[in-house]
């Protein structure tokens, strides 16, 4: 056996034996099946979103960095009825993903945008939109958050729910999220804010990427699939909301 082909064997067994020797995940706010939206009240005002000032965050976590970036909006709206959120639609463009910790190294930032655009991850060629439709809002209740996600350990270990959700949460917010052509419902702890004049709202959560397909194909290689496996499937999500009424 060569030399090289005695390191890749050795390469790929290390990955293994890391991968089975970490914690099984239990997911933070599971994603189940796609509900069903109810239609909204006709006294109930859509409201159309800032998209300017409205964003999406993420911050994709492996054990030897992490990066994160913003998703914008394309278009969205809340339907309000007696102050209180009843609906909402919302659009994100995928193709307009921007790498934020890379913003001083474009030659980087492009590699890592072009993977991640790429059929390994968002697949963007064929769904270069993302959304967001509530199903519904209502009070925050702690009870029915879940247990914090475990991860394996390592300098770059995502947050955990229960420290990365917004400090004061008033909310859960239960909506069917569309990514890479998969539908998925969750539901998570936001801060809404109403104000005279405007609207807002806060959210930070965590998703299991692989509920919605986004990790290597079958058709990877298996150095691609072995590297896949340290890539932490928990992905931190910020979602910041303004509306002017």
């Amino acid at each position: 056996m060569n030399a090289p082909t005695m390191k890749l064997m050795i390469g790929l067994f290390t990955l293994t034996l890391i991968s089975s020797c970490s914690t099984p995940t239990e997911k933070n706010l599971e994603a189940g099946a796609e509900q069903e939206v109810m239609s909204v009240s006709e006294k109930a005002a859509w409201i159309d979103i800032d998209t300017t000032s409205s964003v999406v965050t993420w911050i994709g976590s492996k054990p030897k960095g992490q990066h994160n970036g913003i998703i914008p909006f394309t278009t969205g709206q809340l339907a309000v009825l007696n102050n209180e959120i009843v609906g909402g639609k919302f659009e994100m463009a995928v193709r307009r993903l921007q790498v934020m910790d890379l913003m001083k190294d474009p030659a980087r930032s492009k590699k890592l945008k072009d993977h991640l655009m790429s059929e390994d991850f968002f697949e963007a060629d064929s769904f270069p939109t993302a959304s967001f439709e509530i199903v519904e809002v209502t009070p925050f209740d702690s009870t029915a958050l879940p247990k914090d996600t475990q991860e394996f350990e390592s300098e770059y270990t995502p947050a955990t729910l229960s420290s990365f959700m917004v400090a004061n949460p008033t909310h859960l917010i239960t909506g069917n999220l569309t990514l890479r052509g998969a539908t998925r419902s969750i539901t998570f702890p936001a801060d809404i804010s109403f104000n005279p004049e405007s609207i807002r709202a806060e959210a930070k959560f965590n998703i299991d990427r692989t509920d919605w397909n986004l990790s290597y194909s079958d058709e990877a290689s298996v150095i691609d699939k072995a590297k896949d496996r340290f890539i932490y499937n928990t992905v931190n999500v910020g979602l910041n909301l303004e509306v002017t009424r």
